[in-house]
């Protein structure tokens, strides 16, 4: 079993990151799927795809074996930007 949670990070006056993220219960160990990036205007469109990726990358696999498993969860963030580093 999942538990599921956003982090949230402001990287600027008018940007911030979603982070989409998972504990594992039985184990204590996180990870990140995804990130979601916005910034003004704000579109009911962006939100909608948002959503529906998340959910469709969670059907298709276990967020981590997608993604890797570490102790806190700034770790787990920490390697998702490595991987996809913010631009």
């Amino acid at each position: 079993m999942f538990k599921s949670f956003d982090v949230w990070k402001r990287t600027g006056s008018e940007q911030l990151i979603r982070y989409r993220c998972f504990e594992d219960v039985s184990a204590s160990k996180f990870c990140v799927q995804s990130a979601d990036f916005f910034c003004k205007p704000i579109q009911r469109e962006h939100l909608l795809h948002s959503e529906t990726q998340w959910i469709e990358l969670l059907l298709e696999q276990s967020p981590f074996d997608r993604s890797g498993s570490f102790p806190t969860i700034e770790e787990a963030i920490a390697h998702h930007d490595s991987e996809f580093p913010i631009v």
